[in-house]
């Protein structure tokens, strides 16, 4: 048994009988279980009751058993001297103020509904593979779930958006400059994605600014601060660039010392660095104002045409310099295109309007709706237990769930953990 399982019994008083009594057989009623604090301090905050006769107001220390409160060193902690209840699954010791009164003890064991205690312990036992709940989640309401989803979507890009926030400020509110950060990074994916992130951090915007009308010079910028020009190849292309990424160093007094040189291995040639960053110069240059464009585009279909760009015509017949491939289109594919709305725009568009005080989740929902649902382990086991992800709202919102609920055993936070607790 975990704290958080009598933090859940005591917030929403599941207890067998509404009449309580203290170790000492005093009558407890409670006016207000408090505030839960996720915090250092006690567990509740401004708690309101009354022990016999007598009303108390102020917070309540929740343990397994009563000398944790001696074990945790509260007793020397002055954030717990206005504790006026403790709360515990076992009674095994008494507890006393500063001043050697005893501080009332409510002893939680014979309250707890037998149903419930049963349900966390099955909740929570080591038999799950996936999630604690995978046995009992098809149990669980339709509704519920339908909520639960659209809270944990907002829930996400409320996440994504403090990040956002932080790295806004580090930019000095450069909307375009954070756009381009984070398109680099969702270009690069998950193998490439810390790297990308580098080369976008090594170079100031205004330099991609002045780089940008040209697409063979901006690729070039991209590809030589990535360290793909230090080699020698025998190749035009690339003999060409080198040289002219010698002049951009020079002028811009670049440095890509603290870059992550990326990664070829394991990847599929449409997603050789080399290619993404051909396509990310070709739309940078293709775009300009790009983030004026998509903080304000409501339609899916003008923002996915934004980003129906291709690479630059050397790579249509190659995926690393100076190896020939069958020529073909380096277009952006679909599903690209759309975690690239998925992880980028639609969390943009949402930090964007917290930031100017505009609200419009409706619009967010409604984007995130119109996308497939994105395809990777997470989903296909949740679709598994359920079939509920059939859009990327409902496949951004579980992997919250599974990130930030399943994996941290916050079940008792949960709309469906607390639904198989009561039933």
């Amino acid at each position: 048994m975990k704290e958080d399982f009598l933090h859940y019994v005591w917030k929403f008083q599941k207890f067998t009988t509404p009449t309580l009594l203290t170790v000492d057989e005093k009558p407890i009623q409670i006016f207000k279980t408090g505030q839960h604090n996720y915090l250092a301090g006690p567990d509740f905050f401004d708690g309101r009751i009354s022990i016999g006769n007598q009303k108390w107001a102020g917070n309540i220390e929740i343990h397994i058993n009563s000398s944790d409160w001696y074990a945790h060193s509260h007793e020397k902690d002055i954030a717990y001297d206005n504790v006026i209840l403790h709360v515990v699954f076992n009674h095994d010791v008494e507890i006393y103020r500063k001043d050697h009164t005893i501080i009332p003890t409510l002893e939680l064991k014979n309250y707890i509904p037998s149903e419930i205690l049963q349900n966390y312990n099955a909740l929570f036992s080591k038999n799950k593979k996936f999630i604690n709940c995978e046995q009992r989640f098809t149990e669980v309401d339709s509704l519920i779930v339908e909520n639960w989803v659209e809270r944990l979507f907002i829930e996400r890009l409320e996440l994504k958006s403090g990040l956002l926030q932080s790295r806004l400020a580090v930019l000095q509110n450069h909307w375009e400059a954070l756009l381009f950060e984070m398109l680099c990074k969702n270009f690069g994916s998950k193998v490439n994605g810390a790297s990308f992130l580098s080369i976008a951090q090594s170079v100031t915007f205004h330099v991609i600014q002045k780089c940008r009308h040209s697409p063979l010079m901006l690729e070039t910028l991209l590809l030589g601060q990535s360290g793909l020009l230090d080699s020698d190849i025998n190749d035009s292309y690339f003999k060409a660039q080198k040289k002219e990424y010698a002049f951009l160093k020079q002028k811009f007094q670049l440095d890509s010392s603290s870059v992550i040189k990326p990664q070829f291995f394991r990847l599929r040639p449409p997603n050789f660095p080399t290619i993404r960053l051909s396509q990310l110069a070709s739309l940078y240059s293709s775009t300009p104002q790009l983030f004026s464009k998509v903080s304000t585009i409501k339609s899916i279909e003008e923002l996915i045409s934004i980003f129906k760009i291709s690479a630059l015509p050397y790579w249509e017949s190659h995926y690393n310099y100076g190896v020939a491939s069958k020529k073909s289109s380096r277009k952006l594919t679909p599903n690209f295109i759309h975690l690239l709305i998925i992880n980028t725009i639609i969390p943009l568009q949402f930090a964007f309007q917290k930031f100017i005080g505009i609200e419009d989740s409706e619009r967010l929902f409604e984007l995130a709706q119109q996308l497939p649902s994105e395809k990777n382990s997470i989903i296909e086991k949740f679709n598994k237990l359920k079939p509920i992800a059939k859009t990327a709202l409902e496949s951004q919102a579980l992997l919250q769930l599974k990130t930030s609920y399943c994996d941290k055993l916050r079940c008792l936070e949960c709309a469906i953990g607390n639904q198989l607790l009561k039933h």
